[in-house]
């Protein structure tokens, strides 16, 4: 099968939308839903006119963005999520392509949520390093013994970012 951008157009609007529309909490529904995307020639533009025609019929707030070029860091899905399922697909037997697929297919319905959250404090942890390396990316992914903190009922949701730093950071994107 050849994937293109037709390829990944169809793909989103006719199985991710869809999905997103069934199993997105109906208490949020008013927030926007961002789809972050890696810069691949294959996929969509944020300003995909067909796209957007199809998510102005799910009556939510969805948009697509592109993490910055060349910083995996800032890629949610290849830095933990990915891994974690390659990781757990590693540990089942496949003796064909399609019992590759049945087993990443188990492997993610039976996901842990609470380690796709523990990626996204990581990933709030590598946005606040790269505000203290002035934007560059000599910095290293920070640590928090996240599985210590949540064993103590203290695991946070979000990170806080000095503000300091953030002042520091609007003045360097103002100059």
């Amino acid at each position: 099968m050849k994937v293109d951008r037709v390829t990944i157009r169809s793909y989103m609007i006719t199985k991710l939308l869809p999905a997103i529309r069934d199993r997105w909490p109906r208490d949020q529904r008013h927030q926007t839903i961002w789809i972050q995307q890696d810069n691949a020639r294959t996929h969509i533009p944020v300003n995909d006119e067909e796209f957007a025609r199809a998510v102005a019929h799910l009556g939510l707030d969805i948009r697509l963005t592109n993490q910055p070029p060349n910083s995996p860091d800032m890629n949610v899905l290849d830095l933990g999520f990915f891994a974690s399922l390659q990781s757990l697909t590693y540990t089942t037997i496949s003796n064909n392509m399609n019992d590759l697929i049945a087993n990443v297919k188990n492997e993610y319905e039976n996901y842990d949520h609470r380690a796709i959250r523990n990626v996204f404090l990581t990933l709030q942890g590598c946005m606040i390093e790269v505000m203290k390396a002035g934007g560059g990316n000599k910095y290293k992914i920070p640590h928090m013994n996240k599985d210590r903190l949540e064993a103590l009922g203290m695991l946070p949701k979000s990170l806080n970012c000095d503000r300091q730093l953030y002042e520091s950071v609007m003045e360097s994107l103002n100059a």
